[in-house]
């Protein structure tokens, strides 16, 4: 009798759920993991960046301005997908801008001199039975002529220098450059060091993309 009563107890006693499963970067679960059990996560890296997000550079002409030829950059790359939705990036632009202006003075001079100068004198004296006679002839040339030419251009050089780093989803820092340029011959200063910014990380891409991959294995904890 008592072992009927402690069968049926047993029957209806409430099922206890396995223990929750850990899905790993590659899509497949291990039984019983948790966050601190030795799974590796597969969080972006360089090579999976194609949308992103560009965070505020500062409130001052300068940083608007080369947020705006960063992003007009980006877009002309066809690489990259600017968006203004920061969850909906794989990684966030951050960065900082300075500018500063300077004056250079080119000045050229040149003369030319030319000067001549010419001079003769004769005297001739004679005489007989108490006469005397004579004669003198002089005289003298100067002649001069001077070329000056000079000329004085100030020329203002703007220069800017900017630094840039990536920072995806895990707050991970994956990429940082910083360009400088006094201009290039058809565009300013902060345009060329925009263009400088995305030609640097496209190579960076390319250099990371050609690297073969280690693919990550999910571990399970070692059973005590």
């Amino acid at each position: 009798m008592i072992a009927l009563v402690f069968a049926m107890v047993l029957l209806q006693a409430p099922a206890v759920p396995p223990p929750p499963s850990v899905q790993s970067p590659a899509g497949s679960s291990v039984p019983g993991a948790s966050p601190s059990s030795g799974v590796e996560r597969n969080p972006v890296d360089l090579s999976g960046v194609v949308r992103i997000y560009v965070e505020s550079f500062g409130t001052d002409e300068t940083s608007k301005q080369m947020e705006a030829m960063l992003i007009s950059s980006f877009t002309g790359s066809k690489r990259f997908i600017i968006t203004e939705v920061k969850s909906k990036a794989d990684a966030v632009l951050k960065g900082s801008v300075t500018q500063k202006s300077s004056q250079e003075v080119h000045a050229y001079g040149s003369a030319t001199n030319v000067g001549t100068a010419a001079g003769s004198h004769s005297g001739s004296i004679s005489g007989s039975h108490g006469s005397i006679s004579g004669s003198s002839v002089g005289g003298f040339v100067a002649n001069h002529a001077g070329i000056d030419d000079s000329s004085v251009n100030t020329e203002t050089i703007n220069d800017s220098q900017c630094a840039v780093r990536l920072v995806n989803s895990d707050g991970d820092v994956i990429w940082t450059t910083t360009q400088e340029s006094k201009g290039a011959k058809y565009k300013g200063a902060g345009a060329d060091v925009a263009d400088k910014i995305v030609k640097q990380l496209l190579r960076d891409v390319d250099k990371r993309q050609s690297k073969p991959t280690t693919p990550i294995v999910a571990t399970q904890p070692k059973s005590s």
